[in-house]
């Protein structure tokens, strides 16, 4: 399954299928994606899709309303068991308030074709402000090839950087109450992060970091 880059205007949630790219163009807005060399946008738009203002602010605050009272039981960790984040407390979770799992169905509706295995855990990933995402690659033994995410309390840059040429970068700007998709070449040609605070620097323009929890749905591995 393919996606193609929408972003830049409020409200845009049309969702274009893999049978629609061959009628269908969508040129990525720049002020969300900043690249190294131009020639890079269309490896990345069949696999990367961004949904600015996905939610509303009353949604954010029933879905950080809900998560909060476990995230405060856990400690925030200094280390993953790859060693692939830092200042994280996570957890996963199956059962949501009805208006949370309208939410989060309508995320997988968005990202995901119908009838596509889809991990029924929905993971949650909580950053505090001083802690980042190291460049990484998904391991494929626990997600497939589509990962969706909403993005609360913080915007924040996402950087990819090509796993075979490394002077090969993009910078993604996350905006609080998006929805971004990574799937496809996106996911396994090119490591992602999510930069610290002192280096979230989008086009010259400081973008604060402040603490971040993104409520991420997946796909199953491919057997």
């Amino acid at each position: 399954m393919s996606f193609v880059l929408l972003c830049g205007q409020r409200g845009v949630r049309a969702f274009l299928g893999a049978r629609l790219l061959s009628a269908l163009s969508c040129t990525p807005d720049q002020s969300l994606v900043s690249a190294s060399c131009p020639a890079l946008l269309p490896r990345l738009s069949p696999g990367l899709a961004i949904y600015p203002d996905f939610i509303s602010e009353a949604e954010e605050a029933a879905l950080c309303g809900e998560l909060e009272p476990g995230l405060r039981r856990k400690r925030y960790e200094s280390g993953h068991w790859d060693q692939a984040i830092h200042g994280f407390r996570e957890t996963e979770r199956l059962q949501w308030s009805p208006e949370n799992a309208s939410v989060l169905q309508r995320v997988r509706d968005t990202a995901f074709p119908p009838g596509e295995a889809q991990l029924s855990l929905v993971h949650v990933l909580d950053l505090q402000k001083e802690g980042y995402i190291k460049p990484h690659v998904d391991s494929v033994k626990f997600c497939g090839t589509t990962i969706a995410g909403i993005c609360l309390l913080s915007s924040s840059i996402m950087r990819l950087v090509s796993v075979d040429k490394p002077e090969e970068r993009v910078d993604l700007l996350l905006p609080r109450r998006c929805l971004y998709v990574l799937g496809g070449p996106v996911r396994y040609d090119f490591t992602h992060e999510i930069l610290r605070d002192e280096e979230s620097v989008f086009n010259g323009q400081r973008v604060p970091r402040e603490r971040r929890i993104s409520v991420i749905c997946r796909n199953l591995p491919e057997s």
